[in-house]
This record gives C-alpha cells, sequence and structure tokens, in this order.
C-alpha cells in the first residue's frame, strides 16, 4: 500500500507525498541500510532528498545510511563526479564510488565492437554488429551499474536487509509506467542464503511529476547538475546516450568538457560503420566540432554502412541469426551468397576470412548445427 506523509512544514512549502509499502516500512523498523543511488541527475537527489526527510520522521538512524554512484568513466559529463560529491555532502550521507573493473562505458562499447568482429571472423554472428547500446541492450544501467553497485551493497553489509533507493518515475516512460513502490531483489542476494542478506529497491518517486522533482530541487537548494541548469537537457545520463533526444545530444555538445569524448565517439562511427543511434549518427548532431579528416572519414563510413545494409539484406533470410543459431545447413547456392558477402565485409574491415567458400561454408554450419546438437544433449541429461 502507498501510505502517505504529511511534512510539519506549510503546505504550500510542502514536498509531495513519498510512495512507502509495508515491505519498506518494515525494513525501517529493524533498522536496515538504506543505499542512496545517486547519479548526479535530478531523480535520484530528489528521491534521496525525500527519503532522508521521512527516515528521520521514523527514527531510523542516519548511521545506517550511505549514498553510492557507480562511475561511468570517460561516458560521464565530467562534472558529473563534483556533482555527486556536491549532493552527498549536501545531504549529510558518506559516499561509495564503484566502477566496472573491466573498464568504463566507453570501453564497454570498444569490447562489444571487437568481440562482435571476432565472432563474425569465427562465422559465429550471420551479420556484423556496432559497438552501441540499445534500448534492449543497456550496458550502462546493467553491466555498470547494477552489476556493480549490488556486489558492493551484498559484500559490505552480508547478513543485512539493504535498501536500495531509486529514483524512478512511472511518468518518465511507458516502460516505467508500471513501477512498484519496492520489490525485492534476489540478483545479489538469493530468497534464503546462507548469510540471510536481502536486498529490496524502493522507488520512492514513482507518482512524482517532473516538476515537483525540480521544484523539490528548487526548495531544498539542492545541487543541480550542469547538464539542466547549463545546456537545457531533459534528463542526465552518460554525456551522449545511445536513448536520448536530439536535442539533449545537441545540449551535451555544449559543454567544453564533453568535446573530447564527443570525438572519441564519432571516430568509433566512422571506425565500425555503425551509427550512434539507428536513425542518427552522432557525427550529424555538430558536425562543425570535427577536425576535416574525421568529418571526411564519416563521409566514407555513411556509404560504406548503406552498402553493408544492401550486402547484408541479400543473404540468405531463412538463415538469419535467431536465437539457438543457425537453424540448418544451408544449400549449395546459399553457402555460395553467404560467403561472397562476407568476404566484402571481411575484407572492408580488415578481418580474417577463416570461410572463403562454399565448403569452408558449409563444413563451418555442420561444425556449429553439430555442437548445438551436443548441448541440447547436455542440457536435457
Amino acid at each position: 500500500m502507498n501510505i502517505p506523509f504529511s511534512f510539519a512544514r506549510p503546505p504550500a512549502c510542502a514536498d509531495p507525498d513519498v510512495a512507502i509499502d509495508d515491505m519498506v516500512m518494515d525494513a525501517v523498523a529493524g533498522g536496515a541500510w538504506f543505499a542512496f543511488n545517486l547519479s548526479g541527475g535530478k531523480d535520484s537527489t530528489a528521491a534521496a532528498q525525500a527519503t532522508i526527510a521521512l527516515l528521520d520522521q521514523l527514527g531510523h538512524p542516519r548511521s545506517r545510511r550511505i549514498a553510492i554512484h557507480a562511475d561511468l568513466g570517460r561516458a560521464e559529463w565530467r562534472s558529473t563526479p563534483a556533482t555527486v560529491a556536491a549532493i552527498a555532502g549536501r545531504l549529510g550521507l558518506p559516499l561509495v564510488v564503484v566502477r566496472r573493473s573491466a573498464g568504463d562505458m566507453v570501453a564497454r562499447w570498444e569490447q562489444r565492437f571487437a568481440n562482435g568482429c571476432r565472432r563474425y571472423e569465427n562465422l559465429e554472428l550471420y551479420h556484423l554488429i556496432g559497438p552501441w547500446s540499445s534500448a534492449s541492450l543497456r550496458f550502462c544501467t546493467s553491466e555498470l551499474k547494477a552489476q556493480v553497485i549490488g556486489p558492493e551493497l551484498a559484500r559490505r553489509y552480508r547478513g543485512e536487509t539493504i535498501v536500495s533507493v531509486v529514483g524512478l518515475r512511472r511518468a518518465e516512460s511507458p516502460a516505467r509506467r508500471d513501477t512498484p513502490i519496492s520489490r525485492l531483489d534476489p540478483r545479489f542476494a538469493k530468497p534464503g542464503n546462507k548469510m540471510g542478506t536481502r536486498m529490496i529497491s524502493w522507488h520512492p518517486l514513482v507518482d512524482w511529476s517532473e516538476q515537483q522533482v525540480f521544484a523539490c530541487h528548487d526548495r531544498h537548494d539542492l545541487p543541480l547538475h550542469e547538464a539542466y541548469r547549463c545546456h537545457g537537457s531533459t534528463r542526465l545520463s552518460c554525456a551522449f546516450c545511445v536513448l536520448a533526444s536530439g536535442a539533449d545530444l545537441a545540449a551535451a555538445t555544449g559543454a567544453a568538457g564533453n568535446l573530447d569524448l564527443y570525438r572519441h565517439l564519432v571516430a568509433m562511427e566512422a571506425a565500425s560503420t555503425f551509427s550512434f543511434q539507428p536513425g542518427r549518427w552522432l557525427a550529424d548532431v555538430a558536425p562543425h566540432l570535427l577536425v576535416p579528416s574525421l568529418a571526411h572519414e564519416i563521409c566514407i563510413a555513411k556509404r560504406h554502412a548503406a552498402e553493408r545494409r544492401a550486402i547484408e539484406a541479400a543473404m540468405p533470410s531463412g538463415l538469419r541469426f535467431v536465437k539457438g543459431w543457425p537453424p540448418r545447413l544451408p544449400a549449395i547456392e546459399e553457402a555460395r551468397q553467404i560467403a561472397l558477402a562476407r568476404t566484402q565485409l571481411l575484407e572492408r574491415h580488415g578481418l580474417e576470412n577463416h570461410f572463403p567458400d562454399v565448403r569452408a561454408v558449409r563444413q563451418r554450419f555442420a561444425a556449429l548445427l553439430d555442437a548445438k546438437a551436443n548441448r541440447m544433449r547436455t542440457s536435457s541429461s
């Protein structure tokens, strides 16, 4: 249930109700650890402010609260680390900063393309894949945030109940319309684990509007990231986010600290021939910021991208990559088409062609089908 709390201040100055349910109330009563996930964005800051006031009112000990931030490295606005530190200081929270040990967000994109090229060389992929995240493949929220923050909290507070306070709002997007007030998080503390660790995600601002979030910042004089304050962004994430609008991408180019990152990502577009977003090249957001050589490379990359799409579209449609790929052995003519398409794309990207002809392609598919059959036999035994 949603339990509203009224704060002891005049209604005109009051924050909206904080959403809380029985599971979180029980955690408060049990003296759980509360970890405020700070990204530097408006929602996580307002969530922390409003929740701290509520926890104080409920008598929860301040000594069992921390702020935690997952640093995305080069992909962040340069001002984000200082902003997060200022927010934690303003809220009176000790700050823990965690990072992905295998590299930052930019490294993850670079790794994805390198791994994709290797798999394409080995004919483990039917089509070449690009470096970038997507709506269904969000490395930032999964590998670089949740999978770093969760284990750190579970390690620090082993045997405890840990409540992660996250600033999700239902009004943000259709995908978040059904966000619960709280939920058990079994990813890093499975139910019944021998240490007794229990993790809960709490979303206290689920019913707040964007206007209420900004009003909370004004009311409490909370640090507001330069992305909103100086550049007019509607949201804060990576400086250049694969899900951002064109206006927000352009806003990010207005910060001098983001320019090296901008040019680096455009260079990745040029080298990979994959645009940053499915319908938008990052290079087109601020072409005036590119040196002539990079602008020329992008022109070539756009042409090669169109050619790649045409080449791949001509490949046999019945063998396209699906779960459990490959579906069958290609016929001789299909293998010829596959070999021809791959030869062109491998040569363009300077990759090795291990399966250059019909015979080699069919042998590789046969080996992949044998391996799939072996996996199925093993899983069923």
